[in-house]
């Protein structure tokens, strides 16, 4: 259940896998503007690709986005924009964030961003199967295709040689 909680947090933006720091803070249940605080003071640890902020467009596409839950917040704008966290930044939380409570979250949620990635992997072998097989049944439709004409061929090549007038008549004769 927890790791179905967490799935629903994670966000694609940016073509990341990312979480957002009220949805963290949410989870290490302490409030965003305490969270954010304990990250500000330790920016240091969040490079770019660790953390970011959404930009106003991100966030609309995200809050009307019908993927998102109806709790999501929408108030949010210019300097209030959340900050978006990948995995390693996700990771480097467990630094800064020393609680029980805290270490135990951050378990679970890199063991949901490992499921998601097996998922990822999964999803890329069944679409290179998917691929495989579309070509194979090309192949097929195109062998198909020869056979039906050869068929053709000869079905008119029957219908040419045996003319109407020529036939041999069945049934009633007159």
């Amino acid at each position: 259940m927890q790791l179905q909680i967490i799935h629903n947090k994670i966000y694609d933006i940016r073509e990341e896998k990312v979480m957002l720091d009220f949805d963290l803070a949410e989870l290490y249940e302490v409030e965003t503007r305490i969270f954010n605080q304990a990250v500000k003071r330790n920016l240091e640890n969040f490079p770019k690709d660790f953390m970011f902020r959404i930009t106003s467009k991100e966030w609309e596409e995200l809050s009307s986005s019908q993927i998102v839950m109806m709790d999501f917040p929408k108030n949010r704008t210019g300097k209030y924009l959340p900050y978006a966290f990948t995995e390693h930044g996700v990771a480097m939380l467990a630094s800064i964030l020393k609680s029980e409570k805290a270490r135990k979250m951050n378990i679970a949620i890199i063991r949901a961003f490992i499921a998601l990635r097996k998922l990822a992997k999964k999803n890329n072998e069944l679409i290179e199967l998917i691929k495989e097989l579309r070509g194979r049944i090309d192949e097929h439709d195109v062998q198909f295709a020869g056979i039906y004409d050869a068929i053709e061929n000869l079905l008119d090549e029957k219908v040419n040689q045996t003319s109407w007038e020529n036939r041999e008549r069945i049934g009633y004769k007159k």
